[in-house]
């Protein structure tokens, strides 16, 4: 290869590397006030729901929840198909702007006690429209990232967006520690308005990086060469209905794991006596650790392959979660906090990191955007209600032996991901 050809292949590749770094740090930076709404939720939520009704209210919470998941799934068919269809770049740009906006715009919600049952309607219309521009942001930012960078680097930059939420589960908390600081009163009137007026910042932050980017070079070839399907989402279905059913598998054992591990312990903790202080800095370290590992587990991938280290994170998460609840019982500060840590911020970690190129690589990338969106977003919708369910299960066997079911979900998980690669790199053998 001349020269000025090594010269200009090195510039395509800082072009790209560029171009995939910031589609990585936006999706970061919408997380945070997110992630506070969930914090805050105490102080937000009472002031847009009815007072005298506490039954009442839980109610409406319940059905708030029920339909962010649903959500999920159709926005995921909905973007993937815009994706796929029409433009990869400004699909993300809406994303962020409809997510962001919906935050920012909870924040303006007058309370119940001015508008009646507007706020609690208003309330869940706005989580709504959130959970269905949740869904198709993150598969289009894995995706972006996978499309813009050489073979040999793409495990890594796909799993980057992975530590999105991680970073939100780090900053968010730190801000709300700091809004906590306030008087009483203070807080109660304006003060846990602060979080979600700093994330409009972010918004118009990560809108600007966004408008940056350049559509995805895959997108461009296909649409060169006339090769732009009209209806994705049928396609998928019709070629791909195993990679669908499977990636689904994959996501439903992940998120329920991490609901357990996450949001259920923290009630559980509660009640046996562990302070709150102490989870939400276990859990805090937990994400820090996932900071540097996803990526590391998907510059892994690069070398190895994606199934192997997805197995191995996998395995160790599943050893590490049958003794996560034993470890909560003792009630002993360090064993509370590797509790946390090792199976979230290692296990977790080196499973997620193969995840993003693992499902990309499942489906042509004519479909790509619908694939992904359809299995990520229908096993986690699944995952969704593990909250609920996991209660029944904990009062029916107890804690020692949830611990065991969450570990046969994620060798089921393993099963799902190992048939997957398989039939994909089959699929691709194929001339």
């Amino acid at each position: 290869m001349c020269s000025r050809c090594a010269r200009s292949a090195q510039r395509d590749t800082w072009r790209r590397h560029r171009t995939a770094a910031p589609t990585c740090s936006s999706r970061r930076g919408g997380r945070p006030a997110v992630t506070t709404l969930a914090r805050l939720g105490t102080r937000v939520r009472p002031r847009l729901l009815p007072e005298p009704r506490p039954d009442r209210r839980r109610a409406v919470l319940v059905r708030d929840v029920r339909r962010r998941f649903v959500a999920r799934p159709l926005g995921g068919t909905l973007f993937g198909h815009l994706g796929d269809r029409f433009d990869r770049k400004q699909v993300l740009v809406a994303t962020l702007l409809l997510m962001g906006g919906a935050t920012v715009l909870i924040n303006c919600l007058p309370g119940f006690a001015t508008i009646g049952f507007w706020a609690p309607t208003l309330l869940v219309v706005l989580r709504l429209v959130q959970g269905l521009a949740y869904a198709g942001d993150w598969d289009g930012a894995v995706l972006m990232s996978f499309e813009h960078v050489p073979p040999g680097r793409r495990g890594f930059f796909a799993s980057l967006p992975q530590t999105g939420l991680s970073a939100g589960l780090v900053l968010g908390p730190l801000v709300f520690l700091l809004v906590a600081l306030l008087p009483e009163e203070q807080l109660n009137s304006w003060g846990w308005r602060i979080p979600f007026w700093a994330g409009s910042i972010l918004l118009v932050v990560g809108l600007a990086i966004r408008n940056r980017i350049e559509e995805s070079p895959t997108f461009r070839e296909h649409a060169a060469a006339d090769e732009v399907p009209h209806a994705p989402l049928v396609e998928v279905l019709r070629r791909y209905p195993r990679e669908v059913l499977l990636a689904t598998g994959v996501m439903a054992g992940i998120s329920v794991a991490t609901y357990v591990n996450l949001a259920y312990s923290v009630s559980f903790t509660a009640e046996i006596g562990i302070p709150h202080w102490l989870v939400l800095t276990a859990i805090l370290l937990s994400n820090v650790v996932q900071l540097a590992a996803a990526p590391w587990a998907g510059a892994l991938s690069d070398r190895f392959g994606r199934r192997p280290v997805f197995l191995v994170g996998v395995v160790a998460w599943e050893v590490l979660t049958a003794a996560f609840f034993p470890m909560l019982l003792t009630g002993n500060p360090v064993l509370v906090l590797l509790a946390y840590v090792l199976p979230h911020g290692i296990g977790y970690s080196i499973a997620q990191g193969p995840i993003p190129s693992m499902y990309i690589e499942a489906f042509d990338s004519r479909v790509g955007y619908s694939g992904i969106s359809m299995g990520f977003q229908l096993g986690n919708t699944l995952g969704g209600f593990a909250p609920f369910l996991t209660t029944l299960v904990y009062e029916a066997i107890g804690a020692t032996l949830l611990g065991a079911c969450v570990s046969v979900l994620l060798i089921g998980a393993g099963l799902c991901a190992t048939l997957l690669v398989r039939i994909s790199t089959a699929r691709r053998a194929v001339p």
